[in-house]
């Protein structure tokens, strides 16, 4: 019957496809989202599909996909595969939560946009958005089912749903910060894991790119149950993956996911620009542990004793004070660098503990011997006070204090530049006295006693990075000349330029 429909109107049969092929739908619907941009298939749809048909038959109610970022999972998912399902069953009931109202509204609004596309219509006749809770992110059908769109810090109060689909619940840039995982986990344990209708029929789906060891997708491998597919960016062993209908895609180490979209020239630009750690969570669907892996020793870059150091580049000065000065307290911490385009090269370390006046003077001290033109506090406890007091003292030789007041907890903004140090942008004096100290708290954290010189320079790293965020692109930099032992003389546009100063 199809084969004679196909010859008699092939529209005609593609249409019925959509009604019955997930696939032929999602390419139905996807330009209607997408500002008319075609899908561009790749075999990866397909092994999504197939966990999505066996959600839809009841065959997985725990179904956790890793994916990378920007492969389509959250329109094939939440957006398209919710608006086939209400309309081969308006009766069901879905509730889509993401790690903002923001984002899952966004969804929301693509996902009634098609169901109210005149083609939907055609297709599924009998599914219609209730004129009395039509809301984007929370609308009903006549038949009762519906879509509601929350966040994981919305309400769920009095609702629930038939299937539950958690997609990106936390955000890429909170994701080291142990607070903010622990709220997520905690939330999915006491809170949404009893807002199915029905505990023996329902189903949890969970879509994210991977983010860090302990986060939602890791406690729940962890506790095991989950139907699981990832799939990295790069192929790390071979893998045979089950397709929708049946099929099977052979994978080999080293295959990239979609070659036509990224390929792995792109994909080594990627991880050289965000650091390996942030590309084996969210690429490759692996992260690392956390412990001793953040700052690696072959990334510590050095200059020689030699190396012409003064005359050019913005001096900056990066302040971590502590409140007391007991032998078990922090320390404060002063790192003094100069910034050169997007090289840093760090020409002090101070660390020690003093009592407030005493510290005044030491900060004062030490802006005025290396000629500071740039001079960032951390904008609390004790930094608060040594800010007020430099702004209102305004002395020749000590720039007006920049408070920076800290965005997560010490181990997230110490990721978050990490990859800057992996990049080879960092340099440090390399027979200094402060050098080995400094070397083995950077090698060491987090699992360091005192940790105070890695926030000094975490918080020198990224104002650094906004710095060069909105700053043009250097024309005629100078070139530096350096002569080696046996009366060489060396240009900073030698090929051997860093290996010759580190």
């Amino acid at each position: 019957m199809m084969t004679d429909l196909a010859m008699e109107d092939p529209q005609a049969l593609f249409t019925e496809l959509c009604r019955h092929d997930f696939t032929a739908f999602l390419r139905k619907a996807w330009p209607w989202i997408s500002g008319g941009e075609l899908l561009q298939w790749n075999w990866h749809l397909d092994a999504v599909a197939h966990k999505l048909e066996r959600v839809e038959c009841g065959e997985s109610r725990r179904s956790l996909i890793n994916l990378p970022p920007r492969n389509g999972k959250s329109k094939t998912i939440s957006v398209i595969w919710v608006a086939w399902m209400l309309g081969r069953n308006p009766a069901l009931n879905f509730v889509c939560v993401s790690y903002s109202n923001e984002l899952s509204g966004k969804m929301a609004r693509d996902c009634r946009a098609i169901m109210e596309a005149p083609w939907y219509r055609e297709l599924f006749p009998h599914t219609v958005i209730s004129r009395s809770r039509s809301a984007s992110h929370d609308f009903e059908t006549t038949r009762g089912g519906g879509r509601l769109a929350t966040s994981v810090t919305g309400t769920l109060t009095g609702r629930g749903g038939d299937i539950i689909i958690l997609d990106d619940v936390i955000k890429p840039e909170e994701a080291n910060s142990e607070t903010t995982r622990n709220a997520v986990n905690d939330w999915f344990q006491s809170t949404l894991a009893s807002r199915l209708n029905d505990k023996a029929t329902g189903a949890i789906l969970c879509v994210m790119q991977r983010l860090h060891q302990y986060d939602l997708s890791g406690m729940l491998l962890e506790k095991g149950g989950w139907d699981h597919l990832s799939l990295p960016a790069i192929a790390t062993e071979d893998q045979s993956i089950i397709l929708a209908r049946g099929g099977v895609h052979y994978r080999r180490v080293g295959d990239v996911l979609h070659p036509a979209r990224e390929p792995l020239e792109v994909l080594e630009e990627l991880k050289a620009s965000m650091g390996s750690l942030a590309f084996q969570a969210q690429y490759q669907q692996d992260p690392v542990p956390a412990d001793g892996n953040l700052f690696k020793a072959d990334w510590l870059k050095t200059y020689a004793a030699d190396f012409a150091v003064d005359g050019y580049g913005e001096v900056v000065q990066s302040w971590d004070t502590a409140i007391k000065t007991g032998d078990s307290h922090d320390y404060s911490v002063c790192i003094t660098a100069r910034k050169r385009g997007k090289d840093l090269f760090i020409v002090d370390v101070w660390r020690g503990k003093l009592e407030f006046p005493d510290l005044r003077r030491k900060a004062i001290e030490l802006a005025r011997l290396h000629g500071a033109q740039t001079l960032i506090i951390e904008d609390k406890a004790s930094g608060q006070q040594l800010i007020q007091a430099l702004r209102a003292e305004d002395m020749a030789g000590v720039p007006s204090p920049i408070g920076r007041t800290p965005e997560a907890d010490k181990y997230a903004r110490a990721a978050g530049v990490s990859s800057m140090v992996e990049a080879g942008q960092v340099f440090m004096a390399a027979d200094a006295h402060w050098v080995a100290d400094f070397r083995q708290e950077l090698l060491a954290f987090p699992n360091c006693r005192h940790d105070d010189q890695v926030d000094a320079l975490a918080q020198l790293l990224d104002w650094a990075r906004r710095r060069w965020m909105h700053e043009p692109a250097m024309i005629g930099a100078p070139i530096y000349f350096v002569a080696d032992g046996y009366g060489h003389l060396h240009s900073s546009e030698d090929d051997d330029w860093e290996e010759f100063i580190g």
